[in-house]
């Protein structure tokens, strides 16, 4: 019999308790004991972003973090996102560029932009091109993904800048 390891977290604001072999895969532990579908398990070496979610605030790929590894940290998965308020803007303006095909690798992209234009509400292209280069997408050029990015950085600058006016 393999050993186990208690593992208490945080997920989406609330506390969470699985106990499983260390080697355990957060992106396992969040679809087959959470039942949190939308980080996806593709890849399973890091490469693709389709597992993305953000452990302690920082993008991570979830196939390649370790159940020892997410003891008492805070992780929020795509379910998770719509505590910010920039999440919102950034869904739509994906939208509305049709940013996507099929929507399997969307919510890593979502995930890291949100990081992205959380941290960085003024982030231009390069910025994005950096922070989405983790991500990768089978069935867009990537062409729409920027727009829809620099839409959602636009808007978010925007309001940021309204936002500094008080007044106005």
């Amino acid at each position: 019999m393999m050993p186990t390891i208690p593992v208490t977290f945080r997920l989406n604001g609330e506390a969470q308790a699985c106990v499983v072999k260390p080697e355990t895969r957060l992106s396992e532990i969040l679809r087959d004991h959470l039942g949190q579908s939308a980080s996806k398990t593709a890849c399973g070496i890091g490469r693709c972003g389709a597992c993305t979610v953000l452990k302690d605030g920082v993008p991570v790929n979830a196939c390649l973090v370790m159940a020892w590894q997410i003891g008492g940290s805070d992780i929020v998965s795509p379910e998770g996102l719509d505590v910010f308020p920039e999440t919102r803007t950034i869904r739509q303006a994906l939208v509305e560029e049709a940013a996507f095909q099929c929507g399997y690798c969307a919510p890593g992209f979502v995930v890291a932009l949100t990081a992205l234009l959380r941290d960085n509400p003024l982030a231009d292209e390069a910025d994005i091109r950096a922070a989405l280069e983790g991500n990768l997408c089978r069935c867009t050029g990537y062409h729409s993904i920027i727009r829809g990015a620099l839409r959602a950085a636009g808007l978010l600058q925007q309001a940021h800048q309204q936002a500094a006016r008080p007044g106005d």
